[in-house]
């Protein structure tokens, strides 16, 4: 599964999702991950999202957890995504060192495969992320 960072997203996003995204009150110190993911297949995928997700600083030995999941299921369960469409969901975590410049995203899911990585993310000011899954 193949995941890139978006650095200036292109308005690809539903302009009702934008709009939504636009109205959530983001706390201080917290970081926020808007993903879609777009199954590009003739048949239905399944996503889910593990608690055990996490921010690591790539200069410290701190992790940020993750305090909430919108529009996506925790595991155990799965939420299917129909054949050549899109699913919008929101990670938000808690807040990276001020030092940190450069982090990783990781779904820890023990042996499953398919888990959701992001490698060296550069840190920018608003801490907000927008990430695209194929």
């Amino acid at each position: 599964m193949a995941i890139e960072i978006i650095e200036k997203p292109k308005v690809e996003i539903s302009p009702d999702i934008l709009k939504e995204i636009r109205t959530k009150i983001h706390e201080k110190g917290q970081v926020i991950f808007h993903c879609l993911y777009h199954n590009r297949y003739f048949f239905e995928t399944a996503i889910r999202i593990w608690p055990s997700t996490y921010l690591y600083d790539h200069h410290s030995d701190h992790k940020s957890e993750m305090v909430h999941a919108e529009k996506i299921v925790y595991a155990p369960e799965w939420q299917m995504v129909a054949p050549m469409s899109s699913s919008y969901f929101t990670l938000i975590f808690e807040g990276l060192p001020k030092s940190c410049s450069v982090f990783d995203f990781i779904e820890q899911t023990g042996s499953e495969s398919g888990a959701f990585i992001f490698k060296n993310i550069k840190r920018n000011n608003a801490d907000v992320y927008y990430a695209r899954i194929k």
